[in-house]
């Protein structure tokens, strides 16, 4: 076995992947690239997200409590990326990305109408935010595309390479403390 720096443990342990997160502040909308998230509990649905105070969606989630988490697809590489490479401070990234905001249902922020999934979610808990950035969101709605083709996901390696997701294994038959979560 081969030591790593202990700044990479993010490359074993990625967290899902890579996601769009809408917020609005002032009415005027932004996007952000994200990378560390996690699913949190079942029910009600709580996700873990870090955005810090480097992030310009920082101070428009901590004031309206509010976002959108847009899962976007392998045609959307390039994009995600070079929305993660600029700030809504400066840039319309809806306009300058030629990305679609629809209307939520139940928040503020718009959804992504280019991504496979759209999770509406609010602030739940954000006890964790001064010391680690984490802010607890649960989310309140969800919307996808179902006609949607491209279904793989952007998963990131934490050095700008990318694995994509895609393939299933199906698994649900030997799941059986668990066939309650199952559709």
């Amino acid at each position: 076995m081969q030591s790593i720096p202990v700044d990479k443990a993010n490359r074993f342990l990625e967290p899902g992947p890579i996601v769009l997160v809408t917020t609005t502040d002032g009415g005027q909308p932004n996007i952000m690239t994200m990378g560390f998230h996690m699913m949190v509990q079942h029910d009600p649905p709580l996700v873990g997200c870090v955005i810090g105070p480097w992030d310009h969606s920082y101070d428009a989630l901590r004031r309206s409590g509010e976002c959108v988490i847009a899962v976007p697809t392998v045609d959307l590489a390039r994009t995600v990326v070079d929305i993660g490479n600029c700030s809504g401070a400066t840039v319309d990234k809806f306009q300058a990305f030629g990305l679609t905001p629809l209307p939520a249902r139940k928040v503020a922020p718009p959804l992504i109408g280019e991504c496979l999934a759209n999770l509406e979610c609010r602030v739940a808990d954000d006890r964790l935010v001064d010391d680690h950035s984490l802010f607890i969101l649960e989310v309140v709605a969800i919307s996808n595309d179902p006609e949607r083709r491209e279904r793989r996901t952007l998963h990131h390696r934490g050095d700008g390479s990318f694995v994509v997701g895609g393939d299933t294994i199906d698994l649900r038959d030997r799941m059986v403390k668990w066939r309650h979560l199952q559709d």
